[in-house]
């Protein structure tokens, strides 16, 4: 559609430079043209960083009618190997980098590179030498995405994508977030991910120049903003936090909003960040399995930090207990919602928790009097410590906040007296010589006293998902 409505516009500016809305539109039709006898009827699995060709092997496979599997860049040759033979991938896009992981999965179908030095079975090769022809597809393609898979092999999430159920999300979004046709568009997140992959089709959606690149740097981030002179920056909690570190940072003087999501965003960051680049920034929340349930504005941001925000249109969300009764205001239960996206289940089979049309997240939350959602932590990350019920998210927002301290995770581990207990990984901030006692003393001094960390471990990071999530079980392993 946007090809057809702004066919001369940037639709894409990567590191080898800047693609209109015609040539993507041309260069999706000759991919699709010349894939069509290679992959069949079969899945095509997409492996690359944020760059055209990720865009344009979902897009060719879309006009396919070929579903098509958005994977993990950081998975380890096991894990892929698992996932391509359990998802029938019979076609694998995949940048040069990744060739030898690709090698060492074991996958024998069809391969094509997307990102490579040379020239050899690239998407360029084909494109070049490929012209165009009418394809009719005989469905709709769906896309899957992985669940982050911290543990395990990751899911594939399936979901029904009808224009019912997608039209009110849509509608709020463009209610709550300022962003407009025209304005570049700057995607930091993997676009494997559910928040990028979300906001690129946003952006092509509506004819927004998408403006993307492989690896995340925060100061080349501001500098693109700066150069492109974006509008929108989407990025997950912890490149906001990178974002602030960098020195003498490049002006952004046409910055007007930015959307976080994918992981917890703690008060402490968001009024920083606000404080630094003023009132533009949108909490959304949501999972793989049920796409943006919520969203905060800055003013939601200002007057609650912490809050993920109030529900879209047409989307409910309650809180239950264990038992599936609604839970008053302020009771924290796990977190239900019903409408919009609706997940579909599986792709291995399982499903997700419904109790009257309303599908559990696995996020325990509670609700404020106006209506707005919190998000207390994981079901399964909740631990009770001599027969207390302890979130180890509460006691890492509270560490986050202390000035000695850059980054922070608080997990559950087992204690033979206790059951289990808070230990507490703590990166200092350069020059800090903050030590344990100080931490538990300041956490004494706001929380309860069975909510202080047994354990504060010193770190020199925090190791992370490519979407930025912390690996938890990797600390206390």
């Amino acid at each position: 559609m946007s090809a057809l409505r702004f066919p001369e516009r940037a639709a894409l500016i990567d590191e080898r430079g800047t693609l209109s809305y015609a040539e993507l539109e041309r260069r999706a039709a000759a991919l699709a043209t010349g894939l069509r006898e290679r992959v069949g009827d079969g899945r095509v699995g997409v492996l690359c960083r944020n760059h055209r060709g990720f865009v344009e092997a979902v897009l060719a496979a879309s006009r396919l009618g070929n579903d098509v599997v958005l994977l993990n860049t950081d998975f380890s040759a096991t894990q892929l190997g698992q996932v391509v033979e359990r998802e029938g991938i019979a076609l694998l896009v995949h940048d040069e980098e990744f060739t030898a992981t690709v090698d060492e999965s074991g996958f024998t179908g069809e391969r094509l590179l997307a990102w490579a030095d040379g020239d050899t079975n690239t998407i360029d090769a084909l494109v070049r030498v490929t012209e165009p022809e009418p394809v009719k597809p005989g469905r709709t393609s769906d896309v899957i995405v992985m669940t982050s898979g911290t543990t395990g092999t990751p899911k594939g999430a399936r979901h029904d994508m009808s224009v019912s159920a997608l039209l009110p999300a849509a509608l709020t979004h463009m209610m709550r977030v300022p962003v407009r046709s025209g304005a570049p568009i700057v995607v930091a997140p993997p676009l494997f991910h559910i928040l990028g992959f979300a906001y690129t089709a946003v952006g092509l959606g509506i004819g927004m120049p998408l403006v993307l690149s492989r690896r995340f740097d925060a100061r080349e981030t501001l500098r693109r903003i700066a150069d492109c002179e974006a509008e929108a920056l989407v990025a997950v909690p912890m490149m906001l936090q990178r974002i602030l570190d960098v020195e003498d940072p490049p002006e952004t003087p046409t910055l007007r909003v930015v959307v976080s999501g994918g992981s917890a965003l703690h008060p402490h960051v968001s009024d920083a960040f606000m404080d630094a680049f003023g009132d533009v920034l949108i909490n959304v929340y949501g999972a793989t399995e049920t796409g943006w349930a919520t969203i905060a504005t800055p003013r939601d941001l200002r007057d609650a930090p912490g809050t993920v925000g109030r529900p879209s249109l047409r989307l409910t969300v309650k809180i239950l207990d264990g038992d599936g009764r609604e839970l008053p205001v302020g009771e924290t239960g796990e977190i239900y919602t019903g409408g919009g996206l609706r997940f579909a289940g599986y792709t291995g089979g399982e499903s997700k928790r419904v109790l009257d049309g309303l599908t559990g997240t696995g996020d325990l939350g509670h609700l404020d009097a106006a209506g707005r959602l919190f998000v207390d932590g994981r079901a399964d990350d909740m631990i009770v410590s001599g027969g207390e019920n302890v979130f180890p998210g509460e006691v890492e927002n509270l560490l986050g906040g202390h000035p000695d301290v850059a980054e922070v995770s608080v997990a559950g581990v087992d204690d033979e007296e206790f059951g289990q207990r808070l230990a507490a990984y703590v990166v200092r901030t350069p020059g800090a010589e903050v030590t344990e006692d100080d931490l538990k003393s300041y956490v004494k001094k706001h929380l309860a006293r069975y909510k202080v960390p047994r354990d504060v471990r010193f770190v020199q990071e925090l190791p992370r998902t490519s979407t930025g999530k912390v690996k938890a079980r990797t600390l206390s392993g």
